[in-house]
């Protein structure tokens, strides 16, 4: 009789997990879930714990409530001069309104990464053929992250989808563009360089000609004052010599004589064909030596 209360027991038991298994469910702090009654959305509030269903009545469909990451594909578009750019960029999204999103998802990940990726492409393609190639890749990046994540929220927010952040990773662009845009970009610095060498010969040609005119400048204040110098040395020599010359008049003109005969015979091979009895001799002889 004990052995069949024991076996009565555990079936109990067994039936009560079963039933309890259907009747319980738990919804985490990620999760997001629906009720639904005979295939019928009856409650789209679900707070994360423990809760109850009826079994056959009701049954759960649990959705991830992180933040999600949708990294699309790099995608080409044309710039208002009519120049491809292919971009590279990526979503962050969550589920707002459970209710909205499974009524116009369907509850399907993919379905939902689809939708948001084609709102992202029409806005790309929009921002990207109002701007210049330069204008979208250097000047107004952030005004078109800020234009998407504004248009994007506004479009997906009836799906009950909320658009955390839209980034643009990168622009590229493609071989034949960037090709021509480095041979401008080339182009354009070798313009500058030859404009600086322009400017530094046209710089280097002024400050040769001013060294230059320094240059005649100084020569011709020190010629100037050279020529100033030797002219009173000149007059100074002069007033020597003639006041020497009337103090002893023989005798200057015998020194005279004397640097003459020096000047004349410096070298042995010397050779001057004058007459004996010419003035240039008259004071080789010795009663010619002028008195003292």
């Amino acid at each position: 009789m004990g052995a069949l209360n024991v076996k009565l027991i555990g079936i109990i038991v067994a039936v009560a997990i079963f039933i309890t298994s259907f009747t319980l469910f738990t919804v985490r702090e990620t999760e997001k879930a629906i009720m639904f009654r005979l295939g019928e959305i009856v409650n789209t509030n679900i707070e994360p714990g423990l809760h109850f269903k009826i079994p056959v009545f009701n049954n759960i469909r649990k959705f991830d409530s992180r933040v999600l990451t949708m990294d699309a594909q790099p995608e080409e578009f044309l710039t208002s001069e009519k120049k491809n750019v292919r971009v590279d960029s990526f979503v962050k999204w969550r589920i707002s309104d459970i209710g909205k999103y499974y009524v116009s998802m369907g509850g399907d990940e993919t379905r939902a990464s689809t939708r948001i990726s084609q709102i992202i492409k029409d806005t790309l393609r929009n921002e990207f053929g109002k701007r210049t190639i330069q204008e979208a890749v250097s000047g107004e990046r952030s005004q078109i992250m800020t234009s998407l994540l504004t248009n994007a929220k506004k479009q997906l927010d009836d799906f009950g989808i909320d658009i955390v952040d839209v980034r643009i990773k990168r622009i590229d662009l493609p071989r034949n563009v960037s090709t021509s845009v480095y041979q401008r970009m080339e182009a354009e610095r070798a313009r500058v360089a030859k404009d600086f060498r322009s400017r530094g010969s046209e710089e280097a040609e002024r400050i040769r000609a001013d060294a230059d005119r320094q240059r005649e400048i100084i020569s011709a204040e020190a010629y100037r004052d050279a020529e100033q110098i030797k002219g009173k040395g000149d007059a100074t020599a002069a007033q020597i010599y003639a006041e020497a010359y009337d103090k002893n008049k023989e005798f200057y003109s015998f020194y005279r004589s004397l640097i003459a005969y020096k000047s004349s015979f410096s070298s042995k091979s010397d050779v001057m064909l004058i007459q004996p009895d010419g003035q240039f001799f008259k004071y080789f002889g010795a009663s010619m030596l002028p008195e003292k």
